[in-house]
């Protein structure tokens, strides 16, 4: 199917949270990632959100230039071709930009796709995300404030994140007290007081409850996914809305327990980024098919190799395949498996 238009992204993120489950929301570095996410995505019977860093835009630009809007542009431009030929819908969506990328990365975008608009057409992503955890609380939203009326009259949504992440994300990292790493109540009342609740434009919102990005072992990372209920709770007797009047996003969940993640879901999370996972479900495979091929893959004591095995349509469409599969997972975990709307 072709991309989400604006209206049926919403129409996914209202289904998402009033069906109680959320859509996996996978970060792509390059067309072959691009296309294990739509596979597996087919395979589940789920509709998704393909999504790009700062960092993956400049991989798509190629690592010789500096030019990760045009990056971010030829990943659209590809995503949108080659989704069409998939039987669910997804939607594009820009990941993680820090202050300092603002001007090279999401500006652009949004430029572009105002160009778009004023021809009649779609937005070219239907979402970015400003990412402010890095600068004080009152700057964080002051940006986010003055983002979401062009988000609006692009009819395209924003995302902001209310709190801190910990760990690294594209080369930015976040240290600091573990009290960092949970939003808290008050946090959130600013935040809606500035943009409020939909009314100045749609946006979602990433708390932190003790997230990490990268990866993780078991027990060193003390999630509260109960922590979301507790401030959709505290805005929605504030200002008299009904309950869940937040769309939350979950950052950092790799290696996040099947219960953890059914909480934050329960709690209003209609999105959840997934990308140390999928990147290493493909890599993982890549080294699979070199370690059980070697004398393939090289030219051994002056033999010839094998092009079948070298060819890398023959190790990409194995790793391709693997990532899939770990797609396929997270729309289980999440619940999205089976609820493709088209």
């Amino acid at each position: 199917m072709p991309i989400a238009t604006p209206e049926q992204y919403a129409e996914m993120l209202d289904k998402a949270k009033k069906g109680g489950f959320a859509y996996p929301a996978i970060n792509v570095s390059s067309s072959s990632t691009i296309n294990a996410v739509l596979q597996g995505l087919t395979e589940a019977g789920s509709d998704g959100i393909l999504q790009v860093t700062t960092g993956g835009a400049d991989f798509f630009a190629g690592q010789s230039v500096k030019a990760r809007a045009s990056g971010a542009l030829a990943f659209a431009a590809f995503a949108t071709e080659v989704a069409k030929n998939y039987p669910i819908t997804v939607a594009l969506h820009t990941d993680h930009c820090p202050k300092d990328a603002l001007d090279g990365f999401v500006m652009p975008l949004i430029e572009a796709s105002e160009a778009e608009v004023r021809a009649g057409r779609n937005p070219i992503f239907q979402s970015h995300m400003w990412d402010g955890s890095a600068v004080p609380l009152a700057e964080n939203i002051e940006i986010a404030r003055e983002l979401l009326p062009r988000m609006k009259s692009i009819n395209a949504i924003l995302e902001v994140e209310i709190g801190v992440v910990g760990g690294e994300e594209d080369g930015v990292q976040h240290e600091g007290s573990n009290d960092a790493l949970y939003t808290t109540l008050g946090d959130v009342e600013q935040a809606v007081e500035a943009l409020g609740l939909g009314e100045n434009g749609r946006y979602m919102a990433a708390l932190t409850f003790g997230n990490v990005h990268g990866v993780y072992k078991p027990g060193n990372v003390k999630l509260r996914p109960e922590l979301l209920a507790e401030i959709q709770q505290g805005i929605a007797a504030k200002y008299g809305t009904g309950a869940l009047p937040l769309d939350l996003v979950f950052h950092g969940g790799s290696g996040s327990t099947d219960a953890e993640i059914a909480t934050a879901v329960q709690n209003g999370v209609i999105k959840m980024n997934i990308d140390t996972d999928t990147q290493y479900a493909y890599s993982r495979s890549v080294a699979d098919s070199v370690l059980k091929n070697y004398d393939g893959f090289l030219k051994v004591d002056g033999e010839v190799g094998n092009k079948k095995v070298y060819d890398p349509r023959a190790w990409g469409k194995a790793a391709e395949t693997a990532m899939a599969k770990r797609v396929v997972e997270a729309t289980q975990q999440l619940g999205s498996a089976g609820h493709s709307g088209r």
